[in-house]
């Protein structure tokens, strides 16, 4: 008798076949905060992430680490730190891996823009 606990679609994997697979990033109306949505591929063994925002300059705005996560589809809440005014392009870097994130095992990049305060308002 042939038991299945997992869709064949959603069986936990190997770490070698472990990757991000979703990234969804939203800006709250208040604009200094921003949801996370990440989805990871079933795994076995427990990954870690990385998530790291930064500006168009480079600078790095916030920083958000999963530690051998028990869950493959997650969400959070970041905050954009140290700006008067948040308004502009950024970047999120996920990084996904298990000892070493050099090189990291998966690495996604979502751009994503917050609106002006005046943008906002007119919603």
């Amino acid at each position: 008798m042939n038991m299945q606990f997992f869709d064949e679609d959603h069986a936990p994997q190997a770490r070698e076949n472990v990757k991000i697979e979703q990234l969804e990033v939203v800006v709250y109306p208040d604009r200094f905060r921003v949801y996370i949505h990440i989805r990871v591929t079933p795994f076995l063994e427990r990954p870690n992430l990385l998530l790291a925002a930064r500006s168009e300059a480079g600078k790095i705005v916030s920083e958000l680490s999963i530690i051998e996560t028990m869950h493959h589809d997650m969400e959070f809440t970041m905050h954009l730190r140290g700006l008067q005014d948040p308004a502009g392009a950024y970047t999120l870097t996920a990084d996904l891996f298990y000892e070493t994130r050099n090189p990291p095992l998966h690495r996604v990049e979502q751009v994503f823009v917050v609106p002006s305060e005046s943008e906002v308002e007119e919603e």
